[in-house]
């Protein structure tokens, strides 16, 4: 059986995260989405399905997958990639669906959650795949089944609602000291004799981990995963639920809770029940509560975020799909700041700011609680964030992460600027 994850025509709501990558590739915790469904199907191959805009960057990122093709003569299980594939009746419906006799479609809502194609090539339309999105009406024909509790990712806060649960899951058969030993004497870490840790057996270790002295690991009410080559500095307090990516620095001071990391992170001052997608900084003091970065973010000194109203209510936060606010019906949101976006020291974000894609922000007082991507300025004004310019810093952060800046990515950035020229109009100065 093929998996092939599809992007439907909802993706534009989980803006800004989706502006530079696919749905399927926001990161939950410890995992993807992708990722997440790939564990929980086990399929023998992988076939992607992603928008014109994002499609070179995602072949980048999936050399073995294939993308926007269907495999010739294989059973293919179509899964809508915003579907966070934990566990539940929908999960058990669709782990049945290859052992029916025939073709099905998933629907929640009058959303296509999924599809089980047997010898899809000879099924479909050639061009299926080639289509900008993917939905129901793409697998005509086919009896289907109603699904209730298919959890779908929404908006970008929706990340918010599936982080403690992902952090639980990616969690499950992570054990590195089966006999509870204490972390100091694990062979493939560094831990430092001086390292408190509270319920040793939730904390993992990755390979070459290392823990200096002072630090602070507490796992009672959540375990605690640090990926290879991650560094927990001194004095710095992790506790749990927590994931911790590959290579990522938690800063000497650090206080964390209900957050996970990407590969490469620097984490510092407060953080709580915040999701890094990967290579972002927030190294110095400040607070991030209830909060997305993508990648390539750095928050500058003293950065801090508002993440509760002072009425208690619920947040609104800015749609760019729907053009307006909206309620994200959470009393608790914080920040939304898209990849490659920046700001300086002493930055202050009002709750539910949304910051498109290469956001470049400085200044005293709030900004405005929507940034169009490619937006330069702050309180006292924005304007155009010359292209050019992004890409030259795009490709020197990158470069720091040795990570190349592909003419994928230039490309990508480039139809982007011209896709969100009239939202800047309409919101600049």
């Amino acid at each position: 059986m093929h998996l092939c994850l599809f992007e439907d025509d909802h993706v534009a709501g989980l803006r800004p995260f989706v502006e530079t990558r696919a749905a399927y590739d926001l990161r939950l915790a410890g995992r993807t989405v992708l990722a997440t469904a790939a564990d929980a199907f086990e399929p023998a191959g992988l076939v992607l399905h992603a928008r014109p805009l994002v499609a070179e960057v995602t072949r980048h990122a999936h050399p073995e997958a294939v993308v926007n093709a269907l495999p010739d003569g294989g059973d293919v299980l179509f899964l809508n990639g915003r579907y966070v594939a934990e566990g539940g009746a929908a999960r058990r419906q669709l782990e049945a669906a290859p052992a029916q006799d025939g073709p099905r479609a998933f629907v929640q809502d009058d959303t296509l959650v999924a599809a089980w194609v047997p010898d899809a090539a000879a099924r479909l339309p050639d061009d299926l795949l080639a289509r900008p999105a993917l939905t129901a009406g793409s697998f005509d024909g086919l009896p289907v089944t109603t699904l209730n509790d298919a959890t779908l990712l929404r908006r970008p806060w929706d990340l918010l609602d599936t982080l403690r649960p992902a952090l639980a899951r990616d969690a499950e058969g992570l054990v590195d000291a089966p006999s509870g030993a204490p972390l100091a004497e694990r062979p493939h870490a560094t831990v430092h004799e001086s390292v408190v840790g509270v319920r040793d057996e939730q904390i993992h270790l990755g390979k070459d981990t290392t823990v200096k002295p002072g630090a602070l690991l507490n796992a009672e009410d959540g375990a605690i995963v640090l990926g290879p080559d991650a560094t927990v500095h001194e004095r710095a307090v992790v506790r749990g639920p927590c994931y911790i990516g590959p290579k990522t620095h938690v800063k000497t001071g650090a206080n964390l809770e209900g957050t996970a990391t990407g590969t490469w992170c620097k984490i510092g001052g407060e953080v709580h029940d915040a999701l890094l997608q990967g290579f972002s900084n927030k190294s110095h003091p400040g607070f991030l509560g209830h909060s997305v970065l993508g990648q390539w973010c750095n928050l500058g000194a003293d950065t801090n975020n508002s993440n509760l109203k002072n009425d208690y209510g619920t947040v609104s936060a800015y749609a760019p799909d729907a053009e307006r606010f909206v309620d994200t019906g959470r009393q608790f949101a914080g920040l939304f700041m898209g990849d490659h976006s920046k700001c300086g020291i002493n930055t202050m974000f009002n709750t539910g700011t949304v910051v498109g894609t290469n956001g470049n922000l400085f200044g005293g007082d709030f900004p405005p609680r929507y940034v169009p991507p490619f937006s330069w300025g702050g309180a006292s004004g924005l304007t155009t964030y010359r292209l050019e310019k992004a890409c030259e810093v795009a490709e020197h952060v990158m470069g720091r992460r040795d990570t190349p800046f592909t003419a994928a990515h230039r490309s990508l950035l480039a139809e982007l600027f011209d896709r969100t020229r009239a939202e800047r109009a309409e919101h600049h100065d």
